[in-house]
């Protein structure tokens, strides 16, 4: 077949899978979210729980148990390469099981005991597979050790992306006088570059308080006690060995005192930093939104673009738009997850199960307003014209800088005169400024000081 026929059908079917799927995540966003479909795929999940399983045995195996303690090492790799060249046809065997045990962790060790056999010479091992384990001991192990992994590998990486343009423009733009805006009305100067700085500033504490969240897995049994590890080997401290299990091949922290699923309390941290970081991010979009409203910056436009189907002249802020929009979704869901999965029923209730399987849809609206954002921002155009003409339209702003110096001098009721001054439905020019400022009974030294400020330099440090 000819490489554009094949081209041609491939298109045809990934754009059919976007139009048939439900959520816009995996459909009309699913270009935006694809990395994350090896976090948090069903497939994906599956694929965690087999290397959990191989990495406990492996793990009872180095204790050692004694019925385990003649097992050849070199055979520990090719354990491994059950889940390291674990395939789609992998995870439907392991469907395919759990269509018949209606447990889809026990597929899971169903699917490793034929995995066993296929090696050879493992059958008197194979009962030690999920030994003394409840299927949560797998879940809450594979769950937080998948989005350690995407946090890591894929919204780390976007994030600090968003971070370094916005350094980048803090930077430009370190210059540029702007007139700043409180409650909507034009407030003392300040410098574009350094309003950028702000979210720069923001993004980056939040990131590193979204990194110092401990990820921790539960980890200890039917009920966290380890009760069938205990009943069935009691010299072992099952404790120090859970410790080291989670850790060292996890790489996680296992929580110390359970009922049998995760406390979830850090995982809610998690969830509420996410959240944190989300709002910066939608506070940044509307201010954004507000600039292009204002003229400050045009948007770069992309030949065959349009941006309004009644009115050929628009070129609206969309991509801000959208951002603002998956944050709004993203946040209602990890609201929701933070707030429900440390609440469970006496020692459990499976509300968590179904809970656990969304997370990738608030990452996956994370992940796409990420990169709506950075798409605005790399769009933008300055119109330092614009900037400048606000500004120098804006001579009543440097009123807080004279009264300010007047205090300094001792000069009676300084604010009250520069409040007669301006609040006036006159338009206040540099003339009206200067006049104020010849009328005043102080030095002419103290005159050349006030008349030397600007709205142009009047922007602080």
């Amino acid at each position: 077949m000819h490489p554009k026929i094949i081209k041609k059908r491939l298109f045809y079917y990934m754009e059919l899978d976007k139009l048939t799927a439900i959520s816009p995540v995996d459909g009309r966003y699913r270009g935006k979210t694809e990395p994350l479909a090896a976090y948090f795929s069903e497939y994906a999940l599956i694929k965690y729980r087999v290397r959990v399983e191989v990495e406990y045995f492996i793990t009872l195996c180095e204790l050692p148990l004694p019925q385990l303690a003649g097992m050849d090492q070199l055979l520990f790799e090719t354990l491994r390469d059950i889940y390291r060249n674990f395939s789609e046809a992998d995870a439907v065997r392991i469907k395919e099981i759990e269509n018949v045990t209606n447990h889809d962790v026990k597929a899971v060790e169903y699917f490793l005991k034929e995995q066993f056999d296929r090696i050879g010479g493992l059958d008197a091992c194979k009962e030690f597979i999920h030994f003394g384990l409840t299927s949560q001991d797998i879940n809450n192990t594979s769950v937080p050790l998948s989005i350690k992994d995407a946090l890591h590998e894929v919204f780390y990486p976007a994030l600090q992306e968003l971070i370094d343009q916005l350094a980048a423009y803090a930077d430009e733009w370190k210059g540029i006088a702007m007139l700043a805006k409180t409650h909507g009305q034009p407030a003392s100067p300040t410098r574009l570059g350094k309003e950028i700085e702000v979210y720069v500033y923001r993004l980056q504490q939040q990131l590193d308080l979204l990194k110092a969240c401990p990820i921790t897995a539960k980890f200890g049994g039917a009920t966290g006690n380890y009760n069938a590890h205990h009943v069935a080997y009691p010299a072992y401290d099952w404790k120090v060995f859970g410790n080291r299990f989670v850790a060292e091949k996890l790489g996680l922290q296992r929580e110390q005192f359970t009922t049998q699923i995760s406390n979830y309390d850090n995982l809610a941290a998690v969830f509420d930093a996410l959240r944190r970081i989300n709002t910066i991010i939608m506070d940044l979009d509307r201010d954004c939104w507000m600039y292009i409203s204002m003229g400050y910056f045009h948007q770069k436009i992309k030949s065959g673009e349009v941006g309004s189907s009644a009115m050929p002249h628009k070129v609206n802020p969309i991509d801000f738009e959208n951002s603002e929009g998956n944050v709004g979704l993203a946040n209602a869901i990890y609201q929701h997850l933070a707030i429900k999965l440390p609440v469970s029923r006496l020692q459990r209730d499976l509300t968590d199960s179904t809970v656990l399987r969304n997370i990738g849809v608030p990452m996956g609206h994370s992940l796409i307003a990420i990169q709506s954002t950075l798409k605005g921002l790399r769009k933008l155009l300055l119109n330092r014209e614009a900037i400048d003409k606000d500004l120098n339209d804006c001579w009543s702003v440097v009123a807080e800088a004279i009264q300010t110096i007047l205090r300094r001098e001792a000069y009676p009721h300084p604010y009250e005169a520069l409040k007669a001054l301006t609040r006036t439905n006159e338009a206040i020019t540099e003339a009206s400024i200067r006049n104020f400022i010849d009328g005043l009974n102080v030095s002419e030294s103290v005159k050349e000081e006030l008349r030397a400020i600007t709205p142009m330099n009047y922007t602080g440090i």
